[in-house]
């Protein structure tokens, strides 16, 4: 991961005990008020973690610093997730694994991920570890595309990192509707957020020699052009 701003006050040490108490209190405060952050104070996340305030500006500057530090706790499973993306496999397998990889993780952290949509909106810093964060992911994206176009097995097109930044950008839109509770149908999303990756970067829904279309049915056909 490239360089980017800090949302500690000092570096994690491996079994900081008071610091992974004090993320363990703001995740489970996040999950009994439904991901806001604004209800919960720091006094509290401390008076759960066992400590004091003082023990919580030690590591984090705010509340939005602290979410943000929580969250990107579980960055490993997502890097996990990108290497499905970028390793070996039929391009509709992997671009389909990687997505629901993505969802699952939110599913998991959607408490954490909604308290730092909120702390990105407020706070300048926040914003910036978030771009950095997404940032990180370009290069490999960006690779396994010039790759691909390079073996024929993905025709040539336009500048990689820019599509590669796109595609990171929708999946963080679907994740954000997904976390303000929007009415969709989670599947045709995936589905269509899948083909959308795939003819962008192949320029077919089905790339690939020996590749076989699944039926289409008229419902999946209309939920495609909702994106």
């Amino acid at each position: 991961m490239s360089a980017r701003p800090r949302t500690d006050r000092r570096s994690p040490q491996r079994g900081d005990q008071r610091r992974s108490a004090l993320l363990t209190a703001l995740d489970e405060l996040l999950r009994d008020n439904g991901g806001q952050l604004e209800p919960i104070n720091i006094a509290e996340i401390s008076r759960r973690a066992g400590l004091t305030r003082s023990a919580f500006y030690f590591y984090f500057e705010n509340k939005a610093a602290a979410v943000a530090a929580a969250l990107e706790q579980g960055y490993e499973e997502v890097f996990r997730v990108n290497d499905i993306l970028v390793g070996a496999g039929a391009p509709a397998e992997r671009i389909e694994a990687t997505i629901r990889g993505l969802i699952d993780f939110w599913d998991r952290h959607r408490h954490l991920y909604r308290a730092v949509l909120a702390a990105r909106s407020a706070s300048p810093g926040i914003r910036d570890m978030w771009e950095s964060d997404r940032q990180a992911f370009i290069p490999s994206i960006a690779a396994m595309i010039d790759t691909e176009r390079a073996a024929g097995r993905a025709p040539a097109g336009g500048d990689a990192t820019a599509l590669a930044d796109v595609l990171l950008l929708l999946n963080e839109r679907l994740l954000e509707r997904l976390t303000y509770g929007v009415e969709l149908d989670r599947e045709s999303y995936i589905e269509s957020v899948v083909g959308v990756w795939l003819r962008s970067i192949y320029g077919s829904d089905f790339p690939g020699p020996g590749s076989v279309a699944p039926p289409r049915t008229a419902a999946s056909t209309t939920a495609r052009n909702h994106i």
